[in-house]
């Protein structure tokens, strides 16, 4: 009698234990839109085909500072703005990072690139400019005059990695130089050190 009590017992447990079990439901892919960022006084944002800086004095936008003219597909990722002083100028850095996607037959490119502005205010000048392009490119080749082909992955990388530095300076580097730059306050521009 305790056996079967038992079994009862432990199978009613492992049918609750199977019946309490979670369904997973399918995941609905998330879309991210990128948060413009606010900093003092200043607003990034895209209005009438520009990416913008807005510039607004007691709740009135005074100026705009426009850093590129954009259509409807532009969605800028990691947009960041920030302020910092070099040589006792206080100017302002604007980055974003622009992926681009371009599949034909046989071959995918994945674009992306950094672009970073620096901008002194009281001018309205924009007195640096830099972007870094990688191109991540996947083909499928023919080989000869047979009906084989292999797949080939390359990157291709243009441009300047950008650094600024705690002093102010700015450091640019890719594979084959460095050039380390400070602000010039009389000119407004960044010149090599």
């Amino acid at each position: 009698m305790n056996k079967i009590i038992l079994s009862v017992c432990v199978a009613l447990l492992s049918f609750n234990g199977y019946s309490q079990k979670k369904k997973s439901s399918p995941q609905k892919a998330s879309t991210t839109i990128s948060a413009f960022p606010k900093l003092d006084n200043l607003t990034t944002e895209v209005k009438n085909g520009n990416f913008q800086i807005s510039i607004s004095e007691k709740g009135k936008t005074n100026d705009i500072l426009v850093v590129k003219a954009v259509d409807a597909s532009f969605k800028p990722t990691d947009c960041k703005l920030s302020s910092f002083m070099a040589n006792g100028v206080k100017l302002y850095l604007l980055t974003w990072t622009d992926l681009t996607k371009v599949v034909t037959g046989k071959k995918s490119e994945d674009k992306t690139t950094v672009y970073t502005v620096i901008y002194e205010l009281t001018s309205k000048k924009q007195v640096f400019s830099n972007y870094q392009l990688t191109n991540h490119i996947i083909e499928q080749v023919m080989l000869g005059n047979t009906a084989a082909s292999e797949t080939q992955e390359k990157y291709r990388r243009e441009g300047f990695e950008f650094k600024l530095n705690p002093d102010g300076s700015v450091t640019q580097k890719n594979k084959t130089q460095q050039n380390i730059m400070v602000y010039d306050a009389t000119k407004m521009e960044f010149k090599k050190k």
